[in-house]
């Protein structure tokens, strides 16, 4: 294993986001509170509890699962992608590192700004809502996770795209609307019956949900369905790059 290739691509990446702290952290730690002071205090307020948690750190999980879910399929989109548009990932793959390497260096940058934006949010909404995490080493682990997970799938993204534009449609009109419609705001149970067997299909309730449950120990699934469903994507999402190093798609001429 070469562990100075990986340290040069992660630390790379992780550079970026200190040159570019308004667009990797202040925008999106903004952007959530303004849904905490928009449904947390000012609709919350009017709103009962649900499942005897208050409305305004009911949303807490959702939230912070939405905007991970965001940055890491951005983060890791991006960094890819700009090799292949600058021409420079073919230094990349001529360097005496393996495929594996190269996904550790830039998956695991990718997943740790996510993991440290989580956090930040998490301290944030201590301004607007009071809360707890019944189990934080849960808690933790699901952030970490689901950080890689969608890591993994932002750098097939990354290589798929073959524009700016392509790096956007991925997240903003497929996760963002699953994200929305995965219990962000409610619970499935609130929902009639058929609206939640349609919503069972939805992969982000397992991730919310799983995410809620190491909070407050209240969940829509179980949370060994809801762990199990993440690894199962995690798993598609490693058998897919490894595909992709494989045949070379989109990597070589």
């Amino acid at each position: 294993m070469n562990f100075y290739g990986i340290k040069a691509i992660y630390n790379f990446e992780m550079s970026r986001m200190g040159r570019t702290l308004m667009q990797s952290v202040l925008s999106p730690v903004i952007s959530t509170c303004l849904y905490f002071v928009v449904f947390g205090s000012a609709i919350g307020s009017r709103m009962g509890n649900i499942d005897n948690i208050e409305y305004g750190a009911y949303i807490i999980p959702g939230l912070v699962m939405l905007s991970l879910l965001m940055q890491s399929i951005s983060n890791a989109s991006f960094g890819i992608y700009m090799p292949k548009f600058s021409g420079t990932i073919y230094e990349v793959l001529s360097a005496p590192v393996s495929y594996v390497e190269v996904v550790l260096g830039y998956v695991g940058a990718a997943a740790s700004k996510s993991v440290i934006l989580g956090l930040i949010i998490l301290a944030t909404a201590r301004l607007f809502v009071d809360y707890s995490v019944l189990h934080p080493v849960w808690m933790l682990s699901f952030l970490v996770l689901t950080a890689v997970t969608f890591s993994l799938f932002g750098f097939i993204i990354g290589i798929w795209a073959d524009g700016f534009e392509k790096l956007q449609i991925v997240p903003m009109m497929i996760v963002t609307p699953l994200t929305f419609l995965g219990g962000t705001f409610y619970s499935i149970d609130m929902l009639p019956e058929i609206w939640q067997a349609i919503s069972y299909f939805n992969p982000v309730v397992y991730l919310i949900s799983g995410f809620r449950w190491a909070f407050y120990g209240v969940s829509d699934v179980h949370i060994g369905i809801s762990v199990g469903m993440t690894l199962m994507f995690l798993l598609a999402c490693m058998a897919g790059i490894w595909w992709i190093f494989k045949t070379g798609y989109r990597l070589r001429p």
